[in-house]
C-alpha cells in the first residue's frame, strides 16, 4: 500500500495469475487499486474489469510487449503505473522486458515486480502433485529462442529424469513443435510415462487430462496457446482415483526414509 503522499514514480510489474482475482496475490490486487495508469494485453485485463474500473486503462495485444513497456517506463516517471503480466511476470513474462526497456532508459521510478501463479504450479494442481520435487520448465515458442536451441534444451532436460512442464506447447503458426518434443521425450522416456495436459487451468473451459506418453498423440489437437503440459519424470505414477478420475504422482522420497 501507497505511502501517505507517495503517488509519483513508481511502476509495478504485477503477476495476475491465470486470470482472475481469487487466483492473484492481495500484494497484487493492491497493486492494480493504487495505480493511476493500468496497461496490458487485452485478455489479460478483461477478467480484471471490476479491479480496474475507473482507471486509465491502456491496451494492447501480443506482439507488442515492447511498445508496451516503453509506455509503462515512460509513464512512470510521474505516475503510479500496472503492468500487468499472466501468470507470473518473471516465467516468460513481462518483468524482463520492462527492466530491460528501464535499464536502457536510466529510468529511476521504483520498480516491484509482484509475483503470481505461474502456469506450470496452476497446472499441476490441477493435475496431483506431478511437480514434487526438482522439475524443468521449457517453453516451446521458437518466437525468439531457434528452435534447435529449443530441441537441444528439451534433450537435456529430458536426459535429467525429472518431471518436465511445456510452456506455449502449440500454435497455429508452429503446429509441429509440440510433436517434434513428445519425439524427443520418447528417445528418455517410456511409453508408460504420465503426461499431463491442463488447459485454460482456472478459467472458463479447463479441460483436464491424464495419459501417457505413448497415447498423447490423441491429445494433440487439444493442445494450444492456453495450454501448459506435464511430462512426468522417471518416478513419477498414474493414480486412478475413480472410474473417470486420474492423477498424477511424483514421489518426493518420503518412501525411502518413512513407512506409511
Amino acid at each position: 500500500m501507497l505511502s501517505p503522499g507517495e503517488v509519483q514514480g513508481i511502476l509495478y510489474i504485477v503477476g495476475s495469475g491465470p486470470g482472475y482475482p481469487d487466483q492473484m496475490t492481495a500484494r497484487a490486487i493492491q497493486a492494480i487499486r493504487d495505480a493511476e495508469y493500468i496497461l496490458g494485453n487485452d485478455s489479460y485485463l478483461a477478467p480484471l474489469s471490476n479491479l480496474i474500473e475507473g482507471k486509465k486503462v491502456i491496451r494492447s495485444r501480443m506482439g507488442k510487449e515492447v511498445e508496451r513497456a516503453k509506455e509503462a517506463v515512460a509513464l512512470a516517471r510521474d505516475h503510479v503505473v500496472a503492468m500487468i503480466s499472466g501468470g507470473d511476470p518473471g516465467v516468460y513474462g513481462m518483468a524482463s522486458i520492462v527492466l530491460e526497456v528501464a535499464e536502457h532508459a536510466g529510468s529511476t521510478a521504483r520498480i516491484e515486480v509482484i509475483p503470481g501463479v505461474t502456469a506450470a504450479t496452476a497446472a499441476a494442481s490441477r493435475l496431483g502433485s506431478p511437480l514434487s520435487g526438482d522439475f524443468a520448465v521449457v517453453s516451446l515458442s521458437d518466437l525468439l529462442t531457434p528452435i534447435e536451441v529449443i530441441e537441444e534444451r528439451l534433450a537435456h532436460a529430458f536426459a535429467m529424469g525429472t518431471p518436465l512442464v511445456l510452456y506455449n506447447p502449440r500454435s497455429n503458426g508452429r503446429p509441429h513443435n509440440f510433436a517434434r518434443a513428445m519425439e524427443i521425450a520418447a528417445l528418455y522416456r517410456g511409453p508408460e510415462t504420465p503426461v499431463g495436459l491442463v488447459k485454460n487451468a482456472f478459467r472458463e473451459g479447463e479441460v483436464v487430462a491424464v495419459t501417457t506418453l505413448g497415447e498423447i498423440a490423441a491429445l494433440e489437437e487439444q493442445v494450444d496457446m492456453h495450454s501448459a503440459v506435464i511430462v512426468g519424470g522417471a518416478e513419477s505414477r498414474i493414480w486412478e482415483v475413480g472410474e473417470n478420475v486420474k492423477r498424477i504422482i511424483t514421489p518426493r522420497g518420503y518412501h525411502r526414509k518413512y513407512v506409511y
